[in-house]
């Protein structure tokens, strides 16, 4: 993790960690094997501070121009880059998905479209390209489909679990100007701002176009498909 980031609800930077060296190392992997084999992480990690940030355009008053950043515990966030490490050396991602994937970019996605795009118009053949905006991507993703994508991508029951008790319980408070609002439980979506979050969103995103892959051309009418 990189420094000078904002600290969580418990106030501990990730600098602490630096700082203490060895010391740290042996005492999270300690603790970062305890909670793998309880399945179970600490209490004060299911908390954060959900702080509202302006997209920088439209209605500074209206809520959809905001998004909102969590502040989270950055020992969880260690300790989601250990399961990251873990499900990404199961996890097979295809080839077309270029987010959230070492050593690839919007860049690359670009430079295929447009391969495909010349490739097309030298040959004079039609080519149809579908552009598909994700609003608030992340809040809406199921958790139910989350397990699902999960479990049909080839992670282990165990990592299924201890993933699920990341989001059992968890609570945050909105900071706005005039202070804090009370807690409550957040109980859809991806944690926003998590270390493990852009991972498990391409899990889904691989699964869902695997299924557009997979199914039939054409519409069905009258049990006949239409092309």
């Amino acid at each position: 993790m990189k420094s000078g980031k904002a600290v969580g609800p418990d106030d501990i930077p990730v600098e602490v960690w630096k700082c203490l060296g060895e010391a740290a190392v042996e005492f999270l992997a300690s603790l970062f094997n305890r909670v793998l084999e309880s399945e179970r992480m600490p209490e004060e990690w299911r908390r954060s501070v959900l702080v509202p940030i302006f997209k920088n355009k439209g209605d500074v008053q209206s809520c959809s121009n905001y998004r909102g950043i969590k502040l989270m515990s950055h020992t969880m966030k260690l300790w989601e880059r250990v399961v990251e490490a873990r499900l990404r050396k199961v996890v097979e991602i295809c080839e077309q998905q270029y987010g959230f994937m070492p050593r690839k970019s919007t860049t690359d996605a670009i430079f295929a479209l447009r391969i495909l795009m010349e490739k097309y118009r030298d040959g004079q053949r039609e080519l149809h390209c579908v552009f598909v905006d994700l609003e608030k991507a992340y809040d809406r993703v199921p958790r139910e489909e989350l397990w699902y994508c999960m479990r049909k991508s080839g992670v282990a029951e165990k990592y299924v679990r201890v993933v699920q008790d990341m989001y059992e319980r968890s609570r945050t408070v909105v900071r706005c100007a005039v202070g804090q609002t009370e807690e409550f439980n957040v109980e859809v979506g991806l944690h926003q701002g998590s270390a493990l979050s852009p991972f498990l969103f391409a899990i889904v995103m691989d699964q869902l176009s695997e299924e557009v892959r997979g199914g039939q051309t054409g519409v069905s009418l009258d049990n006949d498909v239409c092309r």
